[in-house]
């Protein structure tokens, strides 16, 4: 934020508009909400302009030539879509203070929240301007008029005013390389941290390093993922999509009690894959031949239609007799009174009974009340 300047919003001698959004914008320092919500956004050739819809003359403006680089965050259920700013400081702002709103922010990047939408032609526009560079046209020439000199030493001051521009880039560069070394290390050393505290099994761990822990884990993914470019489209490509989805989902899966729903194995691994994603036909193929190759889990399909991903040393009558010894122990259970018990979907609940069921072990009571579960007591008569 300390590198947004106070402005009248008039335009500039060559300056140009190319795109205008009316209202809904706020602006963010790093990821923390500023004053300035609800405003409109003007994108030119040489800057980008905030103004506020209370007052039609508080502009503040951000010169393109900051920019590093740009990124787009898409919206989702109740979340906006943003375009995060990455910036660096110019050497020309040390020792002087600020004409803006903020002195000095400790963030390197702002983040742009467009409530009414606008977000996606707003990132196609900033990142031709950001590519075509049209302000170092206009320091050229302003430079040109005021030396008012050519010739060698003209030529001279040209290459050495480029070496600067080139030498400010690269440091900006390797300082953004110190920053992701710097995450790289903390991530290692907070891994270790909880790998040693699970070990020595000393008190939970705390909520803020579960939380820096699962969002360095949602950041990786499987490098090199199986493709139709690589493995073609016939029966090769789901043996080998096969092994990869084994390979990636055995330990979750067995996390899970040993079983889990195919519409979650569909979401994880295309998470995992980044824009490699796979569509459900392809899916639901490759789980079709691991029991076949002899994988570690494999495919299950439930007589209401389900398909679920279990492990292969998993036999359905344990999971029968499981549910039905949790049936046994709580008098009656219903499908969500279970899955609220085994942590996993009443979908997948309420088919672990029905097969405990199928199997003899328990019997059903269908009232108003709902689906309830008993223990089969004349199953224990009978024998």
């Amino acid at each position: 934020m300390d590198r947004f300047e106070w402005c009248d919003g008039s335009f500039q001698s060559s300056e140009k508009l190319l795109f205008k959004i009316q209202s809904g914008v706020k602006l963010y320092d790093g990821d923390n909400v500023t004053n300035f919500v609800n405003g409109g956004l003007t994108l030119t050739n040489y800057r980008i302009l905030w103004q506020s819809e209370v007052s039609s003359r508080e502009y503040i403006s951000l010169q393109l030539q900051l920019v590093v680089f740009i990124e787009k965050e898409s919206s989702g259920w109740g979340r906006s879509g943003k375009i995060v700013v990455h910036l660096i400081e110019p050497s020309s702002r040390k020792g002087q203070t600020n004409k803006g709103p903020v002195q000095h922010s400790p963030f390197s990047f702002v983040k742009f929240t467009f409530k009414n939408g606008g977000e996606i032609d707003f990132y196609t526009q900033l990142n031709s301007a950001i590519e075509k560079r049209e302000w170092e046209q206009k320091l050229l020439l302003g430079k040109s008029e005021r030396k008012l000199r050519t010739g060698i030493v003209g030529i001279e001051r040209q290459i050495q005013e480029k070496q600067k521009e080139t030498d400010k880039s690269i440091s900006a560069a390797f300082k953004d390389l110190s920053k992701l070394m710097d995450m790289a290390k903390d991530m290692v050393s907070l891994s270790k941290t909880i790998a040693q505290k699970i070990q020595d099994q000393k008190g939970e761990i705390s909520e803020d390093e579960t939380i820096r822990f699962k969002s360095y884990l949602l950041s990786l993914g499987v490098s090199d993922p199986v493709t139709k470019d690589t493995h073609g489209t016939g029966d090769d490509y789901h043996k080998e999509l096969a092994k990869e989805l084994a390979n990636l989902m055995e330990k979750p899966i067995e996390e899970a009690g040993g079983i889990m729903p195919l519409s979650d194995i569909y979401c994880r691994v295309n998470r995992a894959r980044g824009l490699e994603l796979l569509s459900p036909e392809d899916l639901v193929n490759a789980c079709k031949v691991m029991e076949i190759l002899k994988l570690p889990v494999k495919l299950h399909i439930f007589d209401s239609g389900v398909m679920v991903l279990k492990l292969s040393s998993q036999d359905d009558s344990i999971l029968a007799q499981s549910a039905s010894v949790l049936v046994e122990e709580k008098e009656s259970l219903t499908s969500d009174e279970l899955s609220r018990i085994l942590g996993t979907s009443v979908v997948l609940a309420k088919e672990r009974l029905l097969s405990a069921e199928k199997s003899g072990f328990i019997c059903r009571d269908d009232s108003v009340e709902g689906l309830r579960f008993y223990k089969n007591r004349f199953l224990k008569e009978m024998s």
